[in-house]
């Protein structure tokens, strides 16, 4: 019983993390990155569907994302959305090419989103110390029912702890990467 626990909240502080880098790759260095797009979502057909199933997106250079789309048909539809995604872009189509050139960042705006990261990263925080109280009070429960020992109970306390601060320095670490990425020029 303790260890289904432990591995419940080590497998959902895991899913935590791997949220928070799925947000930290949303948010814009000023670098290409083909998952840069991966959000956006194009019209085909009259169903919304994501760039990744219409487009293959690649990255021809450091400032810049090339976009494919896979009939030449879906250009104009796969430029308007890239315009209408939240994040800036001023995609200019070649024949059946989409150039997506990323401006450089000023540094307000590195700034800002510096702000943006530390907000997911505490997010995420938080959400790692709620998986802990959950397990916490289901350990409580068990010993309750007299299931477990309090010499269990408290060493299974200590176990999800140390998840718990593995997981935040984890966390604190993907963070630290992800501001001095942005600071740099």
């Amino acid at each position: 019983m303790i260890d289904e626990i432990r591995k419940d909240a080590e497998d959902r502080m895991q899913k935590s993390v791997e949220a928070l880098k799925g947000e930290f790759v949303k948010i814009r260095t000023g670098r290409a990155h083909s998952s840069l797009l991966d959000h956006v979502t194009v019209e085909y057909y009259g169903a919304e569907m994501p760039i990744g199933q219409v487009a293959t997106v690649t990255a021809s250079d450091a400032r810049t994302l090339l976009v494919t789309p896979y009939e030449k048909t879906m250009v104009s539809a796969v430029e308007k959305a890239i315009l209408k995604s939240d994040l800036g872009l001023n995609p200019a189509s070649a024949g059946s090419v989409i150039r997506v050139p990323m401006p450089p960042l000023t540094e307000e705006r590195r700034k800002d989103l510096v702000r943006v990261v530390r907000g997911e990263a505490e997010q995420a925080k938080v959400a790692v110390r709620n998986i802990r109280r959950d397990a916490n009070n289901d350990l409580k429960t068990l010993l309750k029912e007299k299931d477990i020992s309090e010499d269990e109970e408290r060493g299974a306390n200590d176990l999800v702890q140390k998840l718990t601060d593995k997981y935040v320095a984890e966390i604190d670490a993907l963070l630290e990467k992800k501001e001095t990425e942005l600071m740099e020029i």
